[in-house]
């Protein structure tokens, strides 16, 4: 009896984790404010839970790399495309599945060129779905940053503000992440 009331209590304990589950979004690399690029990412544990084997996915909805906001509050996806000349920064939700139209003009990311730190920024480009004098995507020509992105020890950054917050959020990088021939 002892031993069928030991095995009751286990799958009880499983069931109940099983339930609450993780209370992270799905799909999202969430180790010390960077985003792993290029695979799903696989970890054991981080921030205190167990993931178990769910899979984070590597790209956002517009097959760019993600970077982390805050403490998972919102996300940012970056899209770099040498054939348009152009890098794109779309603000997400928490999850990193829908877009998040905020009041800023520009949005601002720093690089370092040659151990010389640069600020480049991103003009608000708003997509149709976004509301009067807000935007979620902000977008730069400058060929100097799509260059620099791909620099060893840029350590790009972006910098942004949502609801009055300043956020910040490391851009890690990987060449197979956009369209460019090498």
């Amino acid at each position: 009896m002892k031993f069928h009331t030991t095995n009751m209590m286990i799958a009880v304990s499983v069931l109940g984790f099983g339930i609450t589950g993780c209370d992270r979004p799905h799909g999202i690399d969430h180790t010390e404010g960077r985003t792993v690029i290029g695979s799903d990412v696989e970890h054991d544990d981080h921030d205190g839970h167990d993931h178990g084997d769910h899979a984070h996915p590597s790209e956002g909805p517009h097959h760019g790399s993600l970077i982390e906001l805050g403490n998972e509050e919102y996300h940012a996806e970056l899209v770099h495309d040498d054939a348009a000349g152009t890098v794109t920064i779309y603000v997400l939700n928490a999850a990193a599945t829908e877009a998040v139209p905020i009041e800023a003009t520009e949005v601002s990311i720093n690089a370092k060129h040659d151990g010389t730190p640069e600020q480049f920024k991103l003009a608000a480009t708003p997509d149709a779905n976004d509301p009067e004098g807000k935007s979620s995507k902000f977008v730069s020509s400058d060929v100097e940053l799509a260059a620099h992105l791909d620099e060893e020890g840029a350590e790009p950054t972006l910098v942004l503000m949502i609801n009055g917050k300043s956020f910040r959020g490391t851009i890690a990088h990987d060449h197979d992440d956009h369209d460019h021939a090498h």
